[in-house]
């Protein structure tokens, strides 16, 4: 529905708090727009959105600053707040930047040896998610394998990053006609770079994310210019 981002906002408001309460509605709508529920273009009612979270229209405002600082988000004069659409230099620093984290995070975990246990959950959650055609839960079950591979890097500031940047991309792929035939073909891409780490084959990982990273950037791209 339309205006399940409100209820599940709603859902959130337990957590509101006096303090950092501006960095915690941030992260209420950073989830929204992670999860797919805030699409591009969408306008954010302050009045709407105070009243699901039971805060002030100062904290909200700071809220959209921080998530504007994070170009998740921009203010149009006399018109209001919207969620961000990209464009294809976005996309292209977004995957710049995922190669960065991401191969450093397989480069890490070869050192470390982390606990692999989210990356499979991911990749179970995913295949769930595709048996039951839910295609919008198989795009976020893709953000929360990057983010879980993200985390092996054991940088709390590369999670923060990682989020962040995953936020923009889901506002990217609100470009594709058709979520399944983009996110299903990955999903086993994400339980062979699972298995080579599992293995310990992390050369072979890291190979295999490049170009499953390189194959995900141009089919956003060509579909951009469609």
């Amino acid at each position: 529905m339309a205006d399940d981002w409100i209820s599940a906002l709603e859902s959130e408001r337990a957590t509101m708090g006096r303090s950092s309460a501006s960095e915690k509605v941030a992260d209420a709508l950073r989830t929204r727009i992670i999860e797919g529920e805030l699409r591009p273009g969408t306008r954010l009612s302050e009045e709407r959105i105070g009243a699901a979270l039971g805060v002030s229209r100062n904290t909200l405002r700071e809220a959209f600053h921080l998530l504007g600082h994070e170009r998740l988000v921009v203010h149009e004069f006399n018109r209001g707040v919207f969620v961000r659409e990209l464009d294809q230099e976005a996309v292209l620093d977004l995957y710049r930047f995922r190669r960065i984290l991401e191969v450093a995070a397989i480069r890490q975990a070869a050192s470390d040896h982390p606990d692999l246990t989210r990356l499979h959950a991911a990749v179970d959650e995913g295949s769930a998610a595709a048996a039951d055609q839910d295609w919008r839960a198989l795009g976020s079950a893709n953000m929360h394998f990057h983010e879980a591979l993200t985390a092996l890097s054991g940088s709390r500031r590369a999670d923060e990053a990682m989020r962040q940047l995953l936020a923009e991309m889901r506002l990217v792929f609100a470009a594709m006609a058709d979520p399944r035939a983009f996110h299903e073909p990955y999903l086993e891409g994400n339980a062979t770079i699972a298995g080579l780490l599992e293995a310990g084959h992390h050369d072979d990982a890291e190979r295999e994310l490049l170009a499953y990273l390189e194959r995900a950037e141009t089919q956003l791209l060509t579909a951009m210019t469609t």
